[in-house]
C-alpha cells in the first residue's frame, strides 16, 4: 500500500471512529416544568417534550408535574429543572424580586411565548352590573387563596379604585366559582385563564352567568402599572351570550429558562413553536393562539438566542 493510500485509510478510519463516537455519545436528559395534570400546562408540555426529543437526537426531554409557575421558577433557580412554563406576573415578580421572591432571580430569561390568559369577569344571572365599577359591596370570587388569579384579581380591582375592603372577596377555584354563580352564592367572579375555559362555559351555559368587558382606560392603567399585562380579546361566539368580541386585560404564559441554557435547546423551542407547531395542535386548540410576535411584549429580558431571533425576524417587520 502506498503512503498516500495509508493516509487515506487512516483518515477514513478516524472519520468512522468520530461518527461512531458521536452516535454512541450518551443523551443529555432535560426536564420541562409544567403544572398539575388537570390543566393545560402538563399535556402541552408533554407534547413539546416528545417533539423536541424527536427533533434533537442528543437530548431527551421530559415534562414534569409541578405546582405551577412559582414552583417552576424556584426549581429553575435551584437548577432542579432546565426549562419551564410560567405566567407573566410570576416571571416579572421573580426577575425583580417581588411578591413570592425575596431575592431576584437575576438570570431568569424568556425563551418563547405561549398562549394568553384572558381575564374573564362574570356576573350572576339577573345582575344589572355592566362594569367592574358596579361591584362595590358584591360577593366576588377572586380565585383560590395565593393563586396567580387571586394576585391578578387584586390588581383588576385596583384598576377600578377598589380593594378587598370594597367587595366581599370569596376565595374559590374556577370550578367552585362556576358552581357558586349557578347557585347564586356569589355575585361575580374573576377568572384568569385561556379560552375556551370549561368553568366559564359551565357558568354561562347552565348557570346563566354573563361576561363583562373591561374599559380600555382600565386596561391601560394595568399595563402602565404592571408590565406583564397586555390587551386581550375574547372572540365573539366562544361563550353563550357573548356574541361580540370582549376587550379585556390578559397575561401571557411563557417558556422560560436560565440565561446559560444551551443555544441548541432554545433554538429547538423556537423552531417547534414557529415551524413545527402543527405537531402540537392535537393537544389543545389554545396552540392556535401562540403568537411569536408577543416576544416584543416580554416583561423581562429575553434569552440571548431568543433576542437574536427577534432581531433577525421581528424587528424587520
Amino acid at each position: 500500500m502506498t503512503s498516500r493510500s495509508l493516509r487515506l485509510a487512516a483518515t477514513a478510519t478516524l472519520a468512522a471512529a468520530a461518527a461512531t463516537a458521536s452516535c454512541d455519545a450518551p443523551q443529555e436528559f432535560l426536564s420541562l416544568g409544567t403544572a398539575g395534570t388537570g390543566g393545560i400546562y402538563y399535556p402541552l408540555g408533554g407534547a413539546m417534550a416528545a417533539r423536541m426529543s424527536l427533533n434533537d437526537p442528543l437530548r431527551q426531554y421530559t415534562a414534569e408535574v409541578s405546582g405551577g409557575s412559582v414552583e417552576n421558577v424556584n426549581r429553575l433557580r435551584a437548577r432542579q429543572t432546565d426549562l419551564a412554563f410560567a405566567t407573566g406576573n410570576t416571571v416579572f415578580e421573580a426577575a425583580t424580586g417581588g411578591q413570592d421572591y425575596a431575592e431576584a432571580v437575576e438570570d431568569l430569561r424568556i425563551l418563547a411565548p405561549l398562549y394568553p390568559n384572558m381575564t374573564h369577569i362574570l356576573v350572576s344571572r339577573g345582575s344589572t352590573a355592566t362594569s367592574v365599577s358596579d361591584l362595590a359591596g358584591a360577593r366576588v370570587s377572586v380565585g383560590a387563596a395565593g393563586s396567580g388569579t387571586e394576585q391578578m384579581s387584586r390588581q383588576i380591582l385596583e384598576a377600578y379604585g377598589f380593594s378587598y375592603d370594597d367587595v366581599r372577596p370569596q376565595f374559590l377555584t374556577f370550578n367552585e366559582s362556576a358552581t357558586a354563580l349557578k347557585d347564586g352564592a356569589i355575585d361575580a367572579a374573576i377568572i384568569s385563564v385561556g379560552y375556551p375555559a370549561a368553568a366559564v362555559l359551565e357558568a354561562t351555559t347552565t348557570g346563566g352567568a354573563r361576561l363583562l368587558a373591561m374599559e380600555p382606560d382600565r386596561i391601560q392603567f394595568l399595563r402602565e402599572r404592571y408590565p406583564y399585562f397586555i390587551t386581550g380579546e375574547i372572540p365573539g361566539g366562544i361563550y353563550p351570550g357573548a356574541d361580540e368580541p370582549l376587550e379585556t386585560a390578559a397575561i401571557m404564559n411563557w417558556v422560560v429558562g436560565m440565561a446559560d441554557l444551551p443555544e441548541q435547546v432554545v433554538d429547538g423551542v423556537l423552531r417547534l413553536l414557529t415551524d413545527d407547531r402543527e405537531a402540537l395542535a392535537q393537544v389543545h386548540e389554545m396552540v392556535d393562539q401562540i403568537d411569536i410576535a408577543r416576544l416584543r411584549e416580554a416583561p423581562i429580558r429575553l434569552h440571548p438566542i431568543t433576542q437574536n431571533w427577534v432581531d433577525l425576524n421581528l424587528e424587520q417587520q
